[in-house]
């Protein structure tokens, strides 16, 4: 009776009056011990309040049962489908919302609704996966920015592919340890490509130059995420490099003379189509006509694989050493052996000039951190 009292006077009440009694309504669902027949009518009144003509009302029945967990749960679905200052208090808070009922949300509700799901104390990995497919720089960058959320290695790589060349988003991406390596090198190629895009940048080097350090950077940084990348990451990195025309002979050389095994390994096993136990094998223990037709057999020539056998010999031997002279004893001996292969092929011969530029690197690096020990000692 007390129900049926309030609906016939909220037919005639103004909306302030409203918008308070629909609040009352709600906490005392809430918070008192109604008799079961009470309480359906409660409930009852609350869903009759969904269709009110004053967002105020509205709010503030979302105020009342944002947070608890015995609020109607049709009364919160349909809340949490209403305009978005109303919907923002039932997305944020209502622990009564399923991972399904929010994916069903981002899937048919706007920006603004994913940026409130993206927002909430606890996001899980399969509503990370529908935001991170179909979210807009907005919503990525929220879901990005919120430490409750739960990420996987795919998601991440989704996010690299569509929405890599906004800088913000690249900076939180490179942050994220779960990132994989090839996502990762992805975004360096869009850092790559932004910076030799600018203007000054252009202007200062010129067309030629910013070409040349821009490849000799990229490849620098792709070594270096090689040599970085974790066991599990290795084979989709290298699979990655191959299909974007990256596994060179002078990168795979890189990888062999700066100790980058694993990577090297692995991009052997693709080339080759050689088990990894095997190429690993070889890499090993294999007598040189064996590392040599494995070489062939990833498609290098017999000149450029004489090359990568000798480089494999030295590795072995540098291997054993100590690991700080591993670059000295490979790229520094292969010159040695080599020079700069006159009278080659011009792959033979562009092997051995990236062999000495390696080698050139290294000895300034090495000048650099003597200087640097040596400072305090001077001092």
């Amino acid at each position: 009776m007390i129900v049926e009292a309030f609906l016939r006077w909220a037919e005639t009440a103004k909306a302030g009056d409203r918008a308070r009694a629909a609040n009352a309504l709600g906490r005392a669902y809430l918070g008192s011990s109604m008799p079961a027949a009470e309480r359906d009518a409660a409930e009852l009144a609350m869903t009759y309040l969904l269709d009110d003509p004053s967002p105020r009302v509205r709010l503030s029945l979302a105020e009342a049962l944002a947070h608890a967990e015995t609020a109607p749960r049709n009364v919160i679905l349909s809340l949490a489908a209403d305009q978005p200052e109303i919907a923002a208090q039932v997305i944020l808070c209502s622990p009564l919302l399923t991972e399904a009922d929010l994916i069903d949300l981002a899937a048919r509700g706007d920006g603004i609704t994913r940026v409130l799901i993206a927002s909430r104390g606890t996001v899980g990995v399969s509503l990370v996966a529908v935001i991170a497919e179909i979210g807009e720089r907005e919503e990525v960058l929220c879901l990005l920015e919120n430490p409750a959320a739960c990420w996987s290695r795919a998601p991440l790589r989704r996010i690299a592919e569509r929405l890599g060349d906004c800088a913000d988003i690249r900076s939180l991406l490179l942050d994220m340890p779960e990132l994989p390596c090839e996502a990762r090198h992805m975004l360096m190629q869009q850092i790559s490509n932004a910076l030799s895009g600018f203007s000054l940048v252009q202007a200062t080097l010129g067309e030629r130059r910013l070409s040349h350090v821009t490849r000799e950077a990229d490849e620098a940084a792709t070594v270096a995420i090689a040599g970085t990348a974790h066991h599990d990451d290795i084979a989709g990195l290298v699979e990655h490099l191959r299909q974007s025309g990256r596994l060179t002979p002078a990168f795979l050389m890189q990888t062999l003379c700066t100790g980058k095994i694993d990577f090297f390994a692995s991009a052997i096993v693709d080339l080759s189509g050689c088990s990894e136990r095997r190429v690993r094998s070889i890499l090993g223990t294999g007598r040189m006509h064996a590392v040599r037709a494995l070489y062939e057999s990833a498609g290098l020539p017999r000149d450029v694989s004489n090359l990568f056998v000798e480089a494999t010999m030295l590795w072995r031997h540098a291997s054993r050493s100590s690991l700080e002279t591993m670059l000295e004893n490979v790229s520094q001996r292969l010159l040695r052996s080599f020079g700069r292969a006159d009278g080659a092929s011009s792959a033979a011969r562009d092997l051995m000039v990236m062999v000495e530029k390696l080698h050139i690197a290294e000895q300034r690096q090495s000048a650099r951190s003597f200087a640097l020990q040596a400072m305090p000692v001077a001092a």
